[in-house]
């Protein structure tokens, strides 16, 4: 018998060990795929249509709570102070407070983090986009709302407050520049001249389209993507929330999950539109245009300036911020009675008073 050689059986070994390693190697055939990780979520995106509107309500409120009581030195002192606060139009006002609301909203890490979550998975996402734009109330109940919404009340409730200081200071002072030691008295009490030409002045201001600030229109984007960069006051409110208040929860839900870019304009713009409040502010106008062609001498007109200019001013964005208290009494209403009921709105302020003659 022929005997094999050593070498052959150490080349046979060696081939059924490299057979071996090479089907050890080779992964099974029905082996799944490794999973794919979802992309990750778009990031909070608010376009700059929002942070324009929003400049406009900033600046002019920065403009009016220039307005100081005691620094009326002549009558076109009262009637330029009256110029400037008469300067803007109920609408753009009304869309800028909603907007600045929205971007406050932003800087509250637990409102943005309780949102974002719904953005990981991107079906979900989308649902809740659609339910946001389609009835603006869910925003509302949405994690962190209350911090939210909070904020927007303490932030611009600290402007409204300053403003009603200003209001008091200058009803005060109507009275205070009639008094005989007053150096004011002499021109303050004397009848007016052209008062037709000063009410349409008012007027005219008052229709005037308002310009957003370049500058401050930046600084409210960058701090509305950022999350950060606005002098905010802590707070925490509860429902209910005004309708105002909703519309800017709103907007800041849909920039947290990266849906109010430049392409969700038409989405945001929508939402800054309140009609209670631009109500407020055009009856706050038209009471204005009363007291003035009611009024003769100046000091009138500084009253006129107080009640119906910073005092609604502030008067109106309360009511945006803050839902008035429920009152009820006598029998429970009924269904029938609810049905046939027709919503009435009370003007923001009582029939025009102005200071009485000093004696």
């Amino acid at each position: 018998m022929t005997k094999a050689s050593p070498s052959r059986g150490l080349s046979l070994a060696a081939i059924a060990a490299a057979v071996f390693l090479a089907n050890c190697a080779k992964p099974e055939a029905d082996a799944p795929p490794p999973p794919v990780a979802p992309p990750p979520p778009p990031p909070v995106t608010l376009n700059e249509g929002v942070a324009q509107a929003a400049s406009i309500y900033v600046a002019f409120l920065r403009d009016a709570q220039t307005i100081q009581p005691g620094g009326f030195t002549d009558a076109e002192s009262i009637q330029a102070a009256i110029r400037k606060g008469a300067a803007y139009e109920p609408a753009q006002l009304s869309r800028g407070l909603i907007a600045y609301g929205s971007i406050i909203a932003l800087q509250s890490p637990e409102f943005v983090a309780g949102v974002r979550q719904f953005a990981v998975d991107p079906t979900q996402r989308q649902q809740v986009v659609a339910q946001i734009v389609a009835d603006p109330a869910y925003a509302a109940t949405l994690p962190g709302a209350d911090a939210a919404a909070g904020l927007i009340a303490a932030t611009v409730g600290r402007d409204a407050t300053a403003m009603v200081a200003i209001a008091d200071g200058i009803e005060n002072d109507a009275y205070t520049i009639q008094e005989r030691n007053d150096p004011r008295r002499r021109w303050a009490t004397t009848h007016l001249t052209e008062r037709e030409v000063r009410l349409e002045a008012a007027k005219s201001a008052s229709i005037a389209q308002m310009l957003p600030s370049a500058d401050e229109s930046a600084r409210l984007f960058t701090a509305a993507n950022a999350g950060t960069g606005l002098a905010v006051e802590a707070g925490r409110s509860g429902p209910p929330y005004t309708p105002a208040v909703v519309r800017s929860l709103a907007i800041a839900a849909l920039a947290a999950l990266g849906a109010a870019g430049d392409e969700a304009r038409a989405n945001t713009e929508a939402l800054t539109v309140e009609s209670n409040n631009e109500f407020c502010l055009n009856m706050s106008k038209l009471m204005l245009y009363q007291c003035l062609a009611a009024s003769r001498p100046s000091y009138e007109d500084m009253f006129c300036l107080g009640r119906h200019i910073t005092r609604d001013l502030a008067s109106c964005t309360t009511q945006a911020l803050r839902p008035p208290p429920i009152i009820s009494v006598g029998e429970p209403v009924t269904t029938s009675t609810v049905a046939n009921a027709v919503p009435v709105q009370t003007p923001v302020q009582t029939p025009v008073q102005t200071p009485a003659a000093s004696n």
